[in-house]
């Protein structure tokens, strides 16, 4: 059965939708990750917290490829992550969520790629739909079942981190179209694509961006806003799960195709 990953971002720490949970520590070539291996309705599940347990570890310092090639060695086909996010569109307010369509790219010293040279070449992914379409597609259907409202596509600008934006650089992502400024969905989305895994992000909106938020933002306050809303999510994902057919109909199985033999798996140790 095919085995999904929940990646869970800022105040999404524990899988308590699982049952028979068991850790388990998988060697990468980028590093070893701890995930907890479990079950929903015997559907196989990896969950991994992106920022560790306790959110011990910042968004810029997270080993991103570690954790996707942890995934896929465990056999994972799909990654329904969660992630906190600000708004810069007074449309989508606080404790709402978004399924986001689109990235914008701002972060500046993060490795993206699993091709860098040597044996594994070079690799120009493409991400015309960066998250997948079939998977957004379930996660609306979900949404639509439990008579939950929720926002079908946005842009998520992704910056560095771990400070929080100025209001002029807000403004600037506004002027360029972004929708919600986050931490953390670029280079995960990307990697996940090099590593042919179906990749959807979940996006719950804490708070208004800076600048347009009548007070100082606080990490403090996006733990509370996700605590909140811990249950909408849990319910979202539950009936994701679900819903999930067998088998996959996107091309992002397909992402690698061009690569001959690389593109079957085979630069993964």
């Amino acid at each position: 059965m095919t085995k999904i990953g929940i990646i869970g971002g800022t105040g999404v720490y524990d899988p308590k939708i699982l049952t028979g949970v068991a850790e388990e520590q998988v060697r990468t070539d980028y590093g070893t990750v701890k995930v907890k291996l479990g079950e929903y309705n015997s559907t196989p599940i990896v969950f991994l917290p992106r920022h560790g347990e306790g959110h011990s570890i910042p968004p810029h310092k997270v080993n991103y490829r570690a954790n996707i090639m942890a995934m896929k060695k465990l056999g994972v086909e799909r990654i329904l992550a969660t992630g906190a996010v600000g708004s810069l569109n007074l449309e989508m307010r606080p404790g709402e969520i978004v399924l986001t369509d689109q990235f914008m790219d701002f972060t500046k010293n993060r490795v993206q790629t699993f091709f860098e040279d040597g044996e594994k070449g070079v690799v120009h992914i493409d991400v015309t739909d960066p998250y997948c379409l079939s998977l957004r597609k379930v996660l609306s259907s979900a949404a639509a079942a439990i008579n939950m409202p929720i926002k079908n596509r946005g842009t998520y600008v992704c910056t560095e981190g771990p400070r929080f934006e100025t209001p002029a650089e807000i403004k600037m992502y506004s002027m360029l179209g972004g929708d919600l400024v986050g931490m953390t969905s670029v280079p995960e989305v990307v990697l996940a694509r090099e590593a042919e895994i179906c990749y959807a992000i979940i996006a719950m909106v804490t708070n208004f961006a800076a600048g347009i938020s009548p007070t100082p933002l606080t990490h403090a306050e996006v733990l509370e806003a996700m605590k909140q809303n811990n249950e909408n999510l849990k319910k979202l994902v539950i009936k994701a799960i679900e819903l999930m057919p067998e088998e996959r109909d996107c091309d992002c199985q397909n992402a690698l195709a061009e690569l001959g033999s690389l593109g079957q798996g085979k630069y993964i140790s």
